[in-house]
């Protein structure tokens, strides 16, 4: 009987913590009355910043919108996200032509590619019919001087209402970072590069 009362009472105080819990969770529910598009940016050194995002974009698709991606680095080759979304009739994909990547410095080609995939983006930040942004590895634009991170605050401020957008790239300009309804830092733990392993389709790009 007295390990039958002490299990009991095991189980009342367990049961008494996850309802004082639930009762947190539900008060947070309940102020958060707020419906709007959320601004989100990934930043840190960590693998995983743009699956992330494009993970999030799958999301938004499986419920019916409407998406955009501006990739400001352009990579070497064409990857599996933009062989894969690009094929998708809701999603408007887009790579900053000729200038920034990791291989080759232009400056010249780097400011005028940048300039003009911002104009691009800058418009689908105003467009309503437009449910997703992804801007992807943006931030790089504002650590090489190509754009002023103050038109990027003005587009996010005044886009439609029901807008979400993500942004990703290693580091970020404090006044976006201070911007922005959530930021998630990646952290670097360990990379398989670092141990010899070769770069791969389906994972790195």
């Amino acid at each position: 009987m007295t390990q039958s009362k002490t299990n009991d009472e095991k189980n009342a105080i367990q049961e008494a913590k996850l309802l004082k819990k639930k009762a947190v969770v539900d008060e947070r529910i309940a102020k958060a009355t707020q419906e709007r598009g959320v601004s989100i940016l990934l930043t840190g050194n960590g693998k995983g910043k743009s699956s992330s995002a494009f993970g999030t974009m799958a999301r938004a698709l499986g419920h019916g919108q409407k998406c955009a991606v501006v990739q400001f680095i352009k990579g070497r080759t064409e990857t599996g996200e933009q062989k894969f979304f690009g094929k998708l009739p809701d999603v408007a994909f887009h790579v900053m032509g000729h200038g920034f990547t990791w291989e080759t410095r232009n400056p010249e080609l780097e400011q005028e590619a940048a300039e003009s995939a911002w104009a691009l983006a800058k418009e689908l930040l105003a467009d309503p019919e437009v449910d997703f942004v992804l801007l992807d590895e943006v931030t790089y634009m504002y650590k090489y001087g190509y754009l002023q991170v103050e038109d990027l605050l003005s587009a996010l401020e005044n886009r439609p209402e029901h807008q979400n957008v993500m942004m990703t790239g290693r580091t970020a300009p404090r006044a976006l970072l201070d911007s922005v309804d959530t930021h998630s830092k990646i952290a670097n733990e360990r990379h398989a590069f670092a141990s010899g392993v070769k770069a791969q389709e389906g994972i790195e790009w």
